[in-house]
């Protein structure tokens, strides 16, 4: 899981760089704005995926260990991670 998760952070560091790139190079606005949509949504793929193991696996764990406010923290970053 962790290596898929660095893969796919790679990428989008690559995506990042391209992006830099083409608005060094004053590329047209709309061009612009769709890489930095697809961005966004590779950054909100990675945290769908990683959520979801921490659903899993955390949180899961501290609720069989009586943690009553695992919800509450879980509800905070899901309204962080969805904004």
């Amino acid at each position: 899981m962790e290596g898929y998760v660095i893969s796919r952070l790679n990428r989008i560091e690559g995506q990042i760089r391209g992006l830099k790139g083409i608005i060094e190079k004053d590329t047209y606005c709309d061009d612009v704005l769709n890489q930095i949509a697809s961005v966004q949504s590779a950054l909100n793929g990675v945290g769908k995926l990683l959520l979801e193991c921490h659903m899993k696996s955390c949180v899961m764990d501290r609720m069989k260990e009586g943690g009553t406010n695992v919800l509450s923290e879980l509800l905070v970053t899901m309204n962080k991670l969805i904004k």
